[in-house]
């Protein structure tokens, strides 16, 4: 059993997605958006950071999954975005968690199929996958589409470990 956190970071809102991982299934358990105010860019971060230790303290995951910082357009941007990632990954650290790292695409691909999906595919598999009653706001589906690739990952992570202690008559090699 697994609570994974997933975090999908940004300078003005950070969103959040926990999912209860459970022998192969996902159960939604929260989620939301870390909404910053406007100020210095230091009280920016200090409140993402903030945000993601409250998150933490509230929902106890045991796994903690964050989107890699894409190349953008702006490097003003990307910089901010390295920033607000950052904040959050030490939030993590500092409870204790280790953190684990997708791209974009990864994502998409893990949850829609498709690597180049857009918001709507992304949020209406995680609606489907975790049984939604609505689609959920863009930011945190897209954190809990983390979340879910984190646990898709762990389990194929663990099957193949599964693999390489047994052979196919199952005695360990």
């Amino acid at each position: 059993m697994a609570i994974i956190l997933g975090i999908d970071p940004g300078s003005r809102i950070t969103g959040f997605g926990v999912i209860l991982f459970e022998r192969s299934k996902a159960q939604y358990i929260a989620s939301g958006c870390i909404r910053v105010k406007e100020g210095s860019l230091a009280s920016r971060l200090e409140q993402i950071y903030a945000g993601v230790s409250e998150v933490i303290d509230t929902w106890k995951p045991t796994e903690f999954a964050i989107e890699e910082v894409f190349l953008a357009r702006n490097p003003d941007s990307a910089l901010k975005l390295g920033q607000a990632r950052g904040v959050a990954i030490v939030a993590a650290a500092n409870k204790g968690l280790d953190v684990a790292e997708y791209s974009a695409r990864k994502v998409k691909q893990s949850v829609v199929g498709n690597g180049a999906a857009d918001k709507s595919q992304v949020q209406h598999m995680v609606q489907s996958i975790l049984a939604l009653p609505a689609k959920p706001q863009a930011d945190a589906a897209d954190a809990l589409a983390i979340a879910l690739c984190h646990a898709h990952t762990w389990q194929s992570l663990v099957r193949l470990a599964g693999q390489a202690t047994t052979s196919r008559r199952g005695r360990m090699r």
